[in-house]
């Protein structure tokens, strides 16, 4: 077994199956990223909503990478162990305008720094997120030629934001071409289920995983496990949650989402936009509801112990 590390300034802006790799590993070998938050660094601790529109989205989201993995064919699937994360302290949250479950009714930008450590995040006076950290983007190389946004997940992975990706997980992703071609970044202190402002806790960390393979595994979309309840984090003090009903999962998802800010304006105080991105980091959609036609239900979940 061998440790490797990719560097920060070895990164892409999308994925592609011509570039060249950073590192050839063999399975069982351990690899540590260096990421950079989501915005490559443009916002910073003295960003301000007024900066939040002037964000370069061709320089979104890095993955550091590529890593060839030795062995790797169509048909076998990459596992991807996560292993740990190293914190730098602090992170971003933004209500960017355009982007985001509830664009149209936050037209105005927003922006919010965290500061964190190994257990907590400290997103504001009496509101406190347990430390749980992963990256947002973790995926191989399509097999379709061309540059392709590293914005959409993909089958092979990519930007799937899956907050249980955490320290301990056990991810697979389908191999499309020789060695996979492996990328990693886009890493997150905390995030709730839906990622629904359309930022986590963007911060820069470094990832450390061991990569292995699965000869002819045959699965056709990214597959994980995780040892343990996802939620026993947050779970002691129970939850308030709210629904929203109807023939439109989306449209459910946004009126559970629109009753839950309206929600933590009146019991919390905080107003639309700081309750919007605390949605974002902290509070889990969940479908609960999706056979009983012609309408489906989604739940927001808010965890209590995150209060006080």
């Amino acid at each position: 077994m061998a440790f490797k590390t990719i560097h920060r300034h070895e990164h892409n802006f999308g994925w592609d199956n011509s570039f060249a790799p950073a590192l050839r590993v063999a399975p069982g070998d351990e690899v540590e990223f260096e990421c950079m938050d989501a915005s490559t660094g443009q916002y910073t601790r003295a960003t301000t909503p007024a900066d939040v529109p002037a964000l370069d989205f061709t320089r979104v989201n890095p993955v550091a990478g590529p890593v060839f993995v030795e062995g790797a064919e169509p048909g076998d699937a990459v596992g991807v162990e996560v292993l740990d994360l190293q914190e730098s302290g602090w992170g971003w949250t933004a209500s960017i305008p355009g982007f985001g479950l509830l664009a149209e009714d936050f037209p105005e930008p927003a922006f919010h720094i965290s500061e964190y450590d190994r257990q907590s995040v400290y997103f504001e006076p009496g509101i406190t997120l347990p430390f749980r950290p992963f990256a947002g983007t973790v995926g191989l190389a399509p097999a379709e030629p061309g540059l392709h946004s590293i914005v959409p997940p993909r089958a092979v992975g990519g930007n799937v934001d899956i907050r249980d990706l955490t320290i301990g997980a056990r991810l697979w992703l389908p191999v499309q071409i020789a060695g996979g071609l492996l990328s990693v970044g886009d890493t997150h202190a905390a995030q709730g289920d839906g990622e629904v402002c359309g930022t986590a806790i963007e911060t820069a960390m470094n990832v450390r995983l061991r990569i292995t393979l699965r000869k002819d595994a045959g699965i056709k979309r990214p597959q994980f496990e995780m040892d343990g309840s996802p939620t026993r984090h947050v779970d002691e003090r129970g939850y308030y949650a709210t629904t929203g009903i109807g023939p439109d999962l989306m449209e459910a998802a946004k009126d559970s989402l629109r009753d839950m800010i309206e929600h933590i304006g009146r019991e919390y105080g905080l107003e639309p936009a700081l309750a919007y991105m605390l949605c974002s980091v902290a509070v889990d959609l969940r479908i609960s509801e999706i056979v009983d036609q012609p309408n489906w239900v989604v739940a927001a979940y808010l965890p209590k112990a995150i209060f006080g």
